[in-house]
């Protein structure tokens, strides 16, 4: 997004790691697992995983583990997210961080938990340690970070995947924001983009889990085929009306 004072968006930065947070609560709420208490580990700690494991510490779940590339932290009985991002704005890195124990930045992946949230890089669940992830499901926070190969073998154990393409849009969805409010020269606050993204974000993920059950697909699956129905009838369309 552009500086605000060029006509960018107040959220953008945030928007994310919160639209993560916002698919999470609409996934949980489907399969009935209260997010409050649930346990959450994330790998990667920066303006996506940061803000989502801020936003879900305020909700009361509970963060066993975090990790940023230098090192994770893990701790059973939860973390301080506020103590966390005091750490990390002081110091730049985990290392150190004394009310925790620490691991590799990988070992996050595997820690005991109802939800995992790699938020990290490409390619990090893959065949090699998938079989040993201990939650029940993954939110895809960042960019193709569960391998096809993996992706199959969670699927096997019965660990819901929510894929990118739904679960990180919250970013895109608000530099879309961004030009819809340039086009209207008429900025909307950021509460006013909190609620407009939740709704959206919600929306999406409707159509994308009953495309799944209508189907019978996974929902990597499911989200491409919403996708290419509408581009499909976009297209129907312009042919009768030129």
């Amino acid at each position: 997004g552009k500086p605000i004072v060029l006509g960018g968006s107040v959220g953008r930065r945030e928007a994310t790691g919160l639209g993560v947070v916002y698919v999470l609560e609409a996934v949980c709420d489907r399969i009935g697992l209260p997010l409050r208490e649930s346990r959450v580990a994330i790998q990667g700690f920066g303006n996506v995983g940061a803000v989502a494991a801020r936003e879900l510490y305020a909700i009361g779940a509970r963060i066993v583990a975090v990790s940023e590339r230098a090192g994770g932290l893990v701790a059973p009985e939860g973390l301080d997210v506020t103590a966390i991002t005091a750490w990390m704005a002081e110091h730049g890195t985990l290392a150190g961080y004394p009310h925790a124990e620490h691991v590799g930045p990988a070992d996050v992946l595997e820690v005991q938990c109802e939800v995992l949230v790699p938020a990290a890089l490409e390619r990090q669940v893959t065949e090699e340690n998938a079989s040993r992830l201990q939650c029940r499901l993954v939110i895809e926070a960042a960019n193709g970070p569960t391998t096809p190969e993996a992706e199959a073998i969670l699927h096997e154990r019965g660990i819901l995947v929510v894929p990118d393409v739904l679960a990180n849009a919250g970013g895109v969805t608000v530099s879309y924001f961004e030009w819809v409010q340039d086009q209207q020269r008429y900025s909307w606050d950021e509460i006013d983009i909190q609620e407009r993204l939740r709704r959206q974000l919600r929306a999406a993920f409707g159509r994308v889990i009953d495309a799944a059950d209508r189907h019978g697909c996974d929902m990597r699956m499911a989200a491409l085929s919403v996708a290419i129905e509408r581009v499909s009838e976009a297209a129907r369309l312009r042919g009768i009306y030129p």
